[in-house]
């Protein structure tokens, strides 16, 4: 049963005692208001039969003058007939109810009737001058024959009349304690009826409502719920969707515990990973260390033992010249000495020469990954500041305009983050477009807001060298930080390891390093910098 038709429930019950106790009330209130209309007619019954027999007698002695002084005169007065048969058409309809009592009206009626008859003929008599002895029997005794009759119906009715409103009004006190008690009893029956209901709502309706309320912070604290609420109205809809929640939620968590134990598992094997990433790239820094300090020795030697041949190569033109050969030996000699093998010695330089520039990379490539950070709060526009007055000279050959922008401090080694900005600022001067003014701009980027409730991380932020050079073209972006990479060989000189150590160095800070560019446009170096300590 749904709560609307509970609800109506309880509201239409008690209602219809309520009316029913109400119709109990409005009863005994009519019966008792009949009571009193009855106790009022009976009222008006006496006083009106007391006051009836007056102004017969008074009539009847105006008639026995009349007789005896002979005047009629006395006798015609008809306003006393006609206020008679008012007062007796009054008692008529007061005791229409009554039937003893309504036929002794009647005869009461007729017996005014027959004197008014007799009073007429009297008066007639005497106005006819005849003498009323013929009358003087029916006036013989105290009372005129129907006068005498009237009184004694009407002492008769007066009796009943009185005897009735005793009754009556011993009705009347019964009816209106009736009706107290029934007002009282509707009073208490309503508070019975409404105090009840408030019971059945509590048991039926409250106690599931705190059941479903119990279950809700259940659910919201993790503990099982409740066995689920029987019925189909809308409290045991709602706890079944709790039910179903509940189960989701346990679904959830086991899904949950899952992936947890899948990402821990992941991650270990992630670390182990990056442990042995960590040992590879720290032997291929080793071996690229040793390699390239081993190769220093022969290359030392193959520069010196080139130099000793150019050295001989100059002797043996003295030699030569000096020898005084025939001129065709000497042409032979001189093409040698002059062509193939100087050639050669060139060749052999500049291969060294590149080779030793290659080995120099290679050992700065080590050391930024093996060198001992000394970790601080360091001042990157003191930095920068350094860097830019190094390159006063380039800035000034490139005829570039160079802005810092307010630079925050980061967290890190001064030596390895002058590094950084020494290479992006150095790269942005060397692809600078000739054919336009250069300008070269450092700043930082607003810092992100941070949510209170994420857990603590180390807070990083991010530093640009935006210029407004060559640009690196979109198939090229994924090569920019691999070392010995050169796009615009013929622009600049170098060996390609400059970005490539940003990023080393930019990684060990525990950073990174990225670029936005467009061909023809310029290039927007990104590093992102700790501002804090890894662990405080």
């Amino acid at each position: 049963m749904k709560l609307f038709t509970k609800g109506l429930l309880l509201i239409a019950v008690p209602s219809v005692v309520e009316l029913a106790l109400l119709g109990v009330v409005f009863d005994t209130q009519e019966q008792t208001a009949q009571a009193a209309q009855w106790v009022t007619n009976s009222k008006q019954v006496l006083y009106q039969s007391s006051a009836i027999v007056d102004p017969l007698l008074r009539q009847a002695a105006r008639i026995r003058t009349a007789m005896v002084i002979g005047d009629p005169s006395l006798i015609d007065r008809h306003t006393v007939w006609v206020d008679l048969g008012d007062r007796l058409s009054n008692l008529d309809s007061l005791v229409a109810d009554t039937p003893q009592q309504l036929e002794r009206v009647h005869k009461m009626q007729r017996a005014i009737e027959a004197y008014r008859v007799q009073a007429v003929a009297i008066s007639q008599a005497l106005h006819a001058g005849r003498s009323p002895k013929s009358f003087a029997v029916l006036e013989a005794g105290a009372l005129p024959q129907q006068v005498a009759v009237f009184r004694d119906e009407l002492a008769a009715f007066g009796e009943e009349a009185s005897r009735l409103d005793a009754e009556r009004a011993a009705s009347l006190m019964q009816r209106r304690d009736r009706q107290q008690n029934a007002l009282v009893a509707a009073v208490l029956g309503s508070m019975l009826i409404w105090g009840a209901t408030a019971v059945v709502f509590a048991r039926s309706i409250g106690r599931r409502l705190e059941v479903l309320t119990d279950n809700a912070e259940r659910l919201g604290s993790g503990r099982p719920l409740a066995a689920p609420l029987s019925g189909d109205d809308e409290i045991a809809a709602l706890d079944a969707v709790l039910h179903q929640t509940g189960a989701r939620l346990r679904e959830a968590e086991a899904g949950q515990a899952t992936l947890k134990a899948r990402l821990e598992a992941r991650a270990r094997e992630l670390a182990g990973v990056n442990e042995e990433l960590r040992q590879e790239t720290q032997d291929n820094e080793m071996f690229i260390y040793s390699v390239s300090h081993d190769l220093r020795s022969p290359l030392v030697n193959l520069q010196g033992f080139s130099k000793e041949l150019q050295v001989s190569c100059t002797e043996l033109d003295n030699l030569v010249e000096a020898a005084g050969l025939p001129e065709a030996e000497h042409r032979r000699m001189a093409h040698i000495l002059q062509g193939d093998v100087r050639e050669s010695l060139q060749y052999l330089r500049i291969a060294v020469t590149r080779a030793a520039a290659i080995i120099d990379a290679l050992l700065r490539i080590s050391r930024a990954g093996r060198l001992e950070y000394q970790w601080q709060r360091v001042s990157v526009g003191r930095v920068v500041g350094r860097v830019i007055d190094t390159l006063q000279g380039v800035i000034g050959q490139r005829a570039a305009v160079v802005t810092v922008r307010e630079l925050p401090p980061a967290w890190g080694d001064p030596g390895a983050i002058e590094q950084i900005f020494s290479n992006l600022i150095g790269n942005a001067l060397n692809y600078l477009d000739p054919a336009r003014n250069g300008r070269i701009e450092v700043g930082a980027l607003d810092p992100e807001p941070v949510e209170e409730t994420e857990p603590r991380t180390v807070r990083m932020r991010t530093y640009y060298v935006r210029d407004n050079g060559l640009g690196i073209p979109a198939a090229y972006m994924s090569k920019v930080f691999r070392a010995f990479q050169r796009l615009h060989g013929d622009a600049a000189a170098g060996d390609g390891i400059g970005l490539a150590v940003v990023r080393r160095v930019a990684e060990r800070h525990g950073g990174r390093v990225w670029v936005e560019s467009a061909e023809g446009a310029g290039s927007t170096f990104f590093v992102a910098l700790p501002e804090q300590p890894t662990r405080i």
